[in-house]
């Protein structure tokens, strides 16, 4: 996991992980990379300086171990796909069938495009970003 500091071209700074850079850069190119406050997918990594550990912390967790960040970001997802259903690129249609009363209630992830996810944000669809991609299921 990676984790850049970026900057939309409203200039909102934010900072996202990644699997890794290539994955950063293919994420950006599909864009899926949009900035948490206003939406826009013209987004830029900024300036950031690398963490690097002082020497007397060399004896730290092992390299490939799990942060904190990333086992609670793990415990998330795992939360999300035991508790809710997976309707892929299908969750714009249906996640405003269930907020307009046409399809059953219930708790639903899927991919969005930005700017679908503000229109339903717009239309007072409850809707929130994940921050991890969800495992791709044949539906």
């Amino acid at each position: 996991m990676i984790r850049f500091s970026l900057k939309c071209d409203q200039d909102h700074g934010f900072e996202s992980w990644f699997p890794s850079g290539a994955a950063y850069e293919s994420l950006k190119a599909a864009g899926h990379v949009s900035c948490p406050v206003c939406g826009s997918v013209v987004v830029e990594k900024a300036l950031m300086a690398p963490a690097v550990r002082p020497a007397r912390e060399e004896a730290g967790p092992l390299r490939g171990a799990e942060t904190p960040m990333e086992q609670a970001i793990a415990a998330l997802k795992k939360q999300v796909e035991e508790n809710s259903e997976y309707v892929g690129m299908n969750f714009v249609a249906e996640a405003r069938r269930i907020h307009q009363g046409e399809a059953p209630e219930r708790s639903i992830h899927g991919e969005a495009r930005p700017e679908e996810a503000k229109k339903l944000i717009e239309e007072g669809v409850p809707v929130a970003p994940l921050p991890f991609l969800p495992a791709r299921k044949v539906q």
